[in-house]
């Protein structure tokens, strides 16, 4: 390891090589606290030349690398490991190039999503993938999870939207592929190999990505509803009425609505009344100001005639949508009274999700009767999110949790990540969802790519 310093010094300056007490907090931890490590290094590369120069050091010196997002996963996905070394692609950040014809935004791996939409938007363009963590995630972080969010919808997870990759290898071997071209049937298409990896198969550095024209229209409702069966009905229906422009649709269950809404009362009233037992954010995104209003209006009010929603509350200004949106993202104050608590996002068919979280509702009550839970996600993509608590969370109580949850989730024939990834808490449940012959295809290509399993060891299926 004294070989290595000077070796990573020389690459990127010693300014931006940290060892030791001067390695920060978020480059060997994650969200939850859970997971924490002592890297030996901290490397900040300001291009892919370096991240090169970088990886064919720790390679020749079989020293692991975790590549640093905005660590927001919930399961230590992109923890570093003691002793190895903690790569923050946070200097490159750079908005490369938005090209308006193609339709199509180039930009560096380290860039925030959030700085990445504002790009757009000021070109009169969307980059359609939008997440509440959008203020700290960056694009290669979003592309190593394949994350959704709200508006997978309308527009798709993170894979429909990467045309192009570039990407560093475990050797140090620069593969790249930065086209905008939509369809390119070539040969194999590697670059879906890493998305979604979790930065177990290489180094993303840089992304072509597909944005669309900017809407000029936002109708944003509340909607409520006396059963699940009730809001897939509505979710389908609106999907036909508005003509493709519904873009979210967010569930809540009647528990996470009333916690969300009540912990918020300080600083913004509750949109409806609590008594429904489920709620939908509802938004969808369009070109006409005049004919969009109306057409949403119309079709909110004939579900209502049809019985199928029961309360609706359209917002009229920004700050009704922003108040509205709040209940879905400003999590902090609801869930701090439950706190410690695991986190899950699980995927399934829409049709299962209420007998996924009544079953595990059952299973847990069972064993903890104070159990807390709250239910609440992407209706869209049949991602749903899940919250508990019972006041504590030792192993043996995350270890009860997880078997409750993915056992549900077995059961639904789902899958035990939706967008946060696989990491090192979940790998040991991975055979739940995945057949034996899956598994050993994935060691396959994990050998192959990465032969030495340097890249994020003690992940996914390392920690198996």
């Amino acid at each position: 390891m004294q070989d290595i310093g000077p070796k990573l010094i020389e690459i990127v300056g010693a300014s931006q090589v940290f060892t030791g007490d001067d390695i920060g907090e978020r480059y060997r931890t994650d969200i939850s606290h859970k997971y924490t490590s002592k890297p030996a290094f901290m490397v900040r590369p300001a291009s892919t030349e370096e991240v090169a120069a970088v990886m064919r050091v720790a390679a020749e010196n079989s020293v692991p690398v975790t590549v640093i997002g905005g660590q927001t996963s919930t399961c230590g996905a992109a923890v570093p490991v003691d002793g190895g070394i903690s790569l923050s692609l946070e200097r490159m950040n750079r908005i490369v190039e938005i090209d308006l014809i193609s339709m199509t935004m180039t930009v560096e791996a380290g860039c925030v999503l959030q700085v990445a939409h504002e790009a757009a938007e000021a070109e009169g363009a969307l980059l359609p993938i939008d997440l509440g963590a959008r203020g700290s995630a960056t694009i290669g972080g979003v592309i190593g999870t394949n994350a959704g969010g709200n508006r997978v919808l309308r527009w798709g997870m993170m894979r429909d939207m990467v045309i192009g990759v570039e990407a560093v290898l475990a050797d140090g071997t620069v593969i790249s592929s930065l086209t905008k071209m939509l369809k390119d049937n070539a040969g194999y298409n590697w670059k879906h190999l890493l998305i979604g990896s979790e930065g177990t198969l290489g180094v993303v550095t840089r992304a072509v990505l597909r944005i669309r024209p900017l809407p000029t229209t936002r109708q944003t409702a509340l909607v409520a509803m006396d059963s699940f069966d009730d809001a897939a009905k509505v979710l389908r229906r609106l999907e036909v009425v508005l003509s493709g422009r519904l873009s979210s649709f967010e569930i809540m269950w009647a528990d996470f609505y009333e916690r969300m809404t009540e912990a918020q009362l300080p600083v913004r009233p509750r949109p409806m009344p609590v008594g429904h037992s489920h709620y939908a954010l509802l938004e969808a995104m369009g070109g006409d100001a005049e004919v969009d209003a109306s057409q949403f209006e119309r079709a909110l009010a004939d579900l209502m005639e049809q019985g199928l929603v029961k309360d609706a509350v359209i917002a009229s200004s920004d700050r009704e949508r922003e108040n509205i949106w709040a209940i879905r993202e400003d999590l902090g104050p609801g869930m701090s009274t439950m706190r410690p608590f695991a986190s899950y996002d699980a995927s399934m068919g829409l049709r299962d999700m209420a007998a996924f979280a009544d079953d595990v509702r059952a299973s847990l009550r069972a064993i903890f009767p104070d159990i807390q839970m709250v239910f609440y996600g992407h209706a869209g993509d049949g991602n749903l999110h899940a919250n508990i608590s019972v006041g504590a969370l030792d192993k043996e109580i995350q270890r009860k949790f997880d078997v409750a949850v993915f056992d549900a989730v077995r059961r639904v024939g789902g899958s035990i990540a939706a967008e946060h990834g696989i990491g090192m808490s979940r790998a040991p449940y991975l055979s739940w969802t995945r057949s034996p012959r899956e598994l050993e295809l994935m060691a396959v290509l994990k050998k192959a790519l990465d032969p030495e399993h340097i890249l994020n060891p003690g992940k996914l299926l390392d920690a198996m």
